[in-house]
């Protein structure tokens, strides 16, 4: 039945779901991928589309912006609608001197500011990461797409995007991170609390050392695909 968030039937969302963060860029997902293409919610502007990719039914919804918006969704997928997979597909900044804009990342990993990673347990910052079989999956995926740069690692889920604190990124950077966005935390949480499999692939669309080549706000709608692809592989693995 319809949740407070979503106003899809039961049956209406598939199990496996990709989930980007902006509304626009998941229509435009659900209308470049998915064959029998249908709208199964469309509550407060977060529209859920379900189809078939390959021949196996599949959904994409948008999250909105950050940890709170993400969690409510996912947790409704998950929790009411029988979800078993869900991949983030969005866009990020790099902050790793070997990733270059138009990257894909696969994140291995959510460092994060945020307190849910100490909400689940009390007195454990529990670490946040993604299923294995969907991060195996997205590496055989990613293979298959010679010409497209992939980098494996951890990633900085931020709780705010306008605050700069030169020390924190410094030292994320000296750890090996690779970008910083604002979801995969919540998600992997999310997974987490619910028993079931998520895992966040990254598009770079600008660089916090570098804006020489940063996308504009209608290339971050449109240069998903290599990203999009090696998902929705991995998704039906």
């Amino acid at each position: 039945m319809p949740t407070p968030h979503i106003s899809a039937e039961n049956g209406e969302i598939a199990p496996l779901v990709l989930m980007p963060g902006d509304p626009k860029r998941a229509e435009r997902i659900a209308r470049d991928l998915l064959d029998d293409l249908r709208l199964v919610s469309d509550v407060r502007g977060i529209g859920a589309w379900t189809g078939t990719y390959a021949g196996t039914p599949m959904s994409v919804m948008a999250s909105g912006m950050g940890i709170p918006s993400l969690g409510i969704y996912a947790t409704e997928l998950y929790r009411f609608y029988g979800v078993k997979k869900i991949i983030r597909v969005g866009t990020c900044g790099a902050m790793s001197p070997r990733v270059k804009v138009r990257d894909v990342i696969v994140a291995t990993a959510a460092h994060t500011n945020s307190s849910v990673a100490q909400l689940l347990v009390p007195g454990v910052s529990l670490s946040l990461a993604p299923s294995y079989d969907l991060l195996h999956a997205a590496g055989h995926a990613a293979k298959k797409l010679p010409d497209v740069t992939v980098h494996y690692g951890p990633v900085y889920c931020s709780d705010h995007f306008y605050l700069a604190r030169p020390a924190v990124t410094e030292g994320l950077v000296k750890l090996g991170t690779l970008a910083v966005e604002m979801e995969s935390a919540g998600l992997y949480a999310t997974a987490l609390q619910e028993g079931a499999e998520a895992l966040t692939i990254l598009t770079a669309s600008d660089h916090l050392f570098d804006s020489s080549q940063d996308m504009t706000s209608a290339e971050r709608e449109t240069s998903y695909q290599a990203m999009v692809r090696i998902a929705a592989q991995a998704l039906i693995g």
